[in-house]
């Protein structure tokens, strides 16, 4: 059973939401602050997060900040924040959904096992063994599909989001080709997601930050105004026997 944490201050949502996720089959934990919300992250037990915004302690933004310093665990907000520049913001800090309140339960429920399925792989891949060992190797960055994460040119593990490696995996498995937003959206997301617009952009501004020397003037991953992007290095395909760096 999957570990999930419920980061919200108001107690009769927080064991609303806990109760209707245990009937999912989840083991829920909450808690009222963003600073025991940190804590229980720390214990590495979570699988996933669901984190309001209006904490009492930290603004849940800066909260999430911190969770992508320590961890790629997946994160959806949930918020009664209903700007499109809100969204925005919490996408560029990491986040890999936003719900707005009211919402409803069974669509929380919906999205958490989408979220769930990109974080271990199996909403891209009918996977053989040879694909689970599959790595990506460009420019010194190795992509490791075993384990989901990039290997820095100086051997040091970069921490993806699920959303982050499905975006840089389509985008490497199709290297010096010039991919649509829309071909992009359909690698990271299913009917289910409902993305919203920019989604792919900020991802790749999150990726840029992450691989590129300068990411504002990015060599690996090229923008196409008006259509979209391209990897613009080549990538060799490699096999791996443990994952190892």
């Amino acid at each position: 059973m999957r570990h999930l944490l419920v980061v919200e201050d108001e107690d009769f949502s927080r064991s609303l939401l806990s109760a209707y996720l245990e009937t999912g089959g989840f083991i829920v934990s909450g808690v009222g602050s963003g600073e025991q919300g940190l804590a229980a992250i720390d214990t590495g037990k979570i699988d996933v997060v669901l984190l309001d915004l209006g904490l009492p302690d930290l603004d849940g933004i800066e909260v999430l900040k911190r969770i992508r310093a320590r961890s790629a665990v997946p994160v959806v907000i949930i918020s009664s924040r209903e700007r499109l520049e809100d969204r925005l913001v919490a996408l560029e800090a990491g986040a890999d959904d936003f719900l707005v309140k009211p919402f409803d339960p069974r669509e929380l429920a919906a999205r958490l096992k989408v979220v769930l399925r990109r974080s271990s792989g199996s909403s891209q891949r009918s996977e053989s063994d040879s694909q689970e060992l599959k790595e990506l190797c460009f420019e010194g960055w190795k992509l490791r599909f075993a384990t989901r994460d990039l290997i820095s040119p100086d051997r040091v593990e970069i921490a993806l989001t699920p959303s982050e490696f499905n975006l840089l995996a389509a985008l490497a498995s199709a290297p010096l080709r010039v991919l649509s937003r829309e071909k992009l959206l359909d690698s990271i997301a299913r009917k289910e997601d409902a993305p919203i617009d920019r989604t792919i952009d900020v991802l790749v501004s999150r990726l840029r930050r992450k691989i590129e020397t300068d990411p504002r003037k990015p060599q690996l991953i090229v923008t196409i105004p008006g259509f979209g992007y391209r990897f613009a290095v080549s990538v060799t395909e490699a096999m791996s026997s443990n994952g190892a760096g």
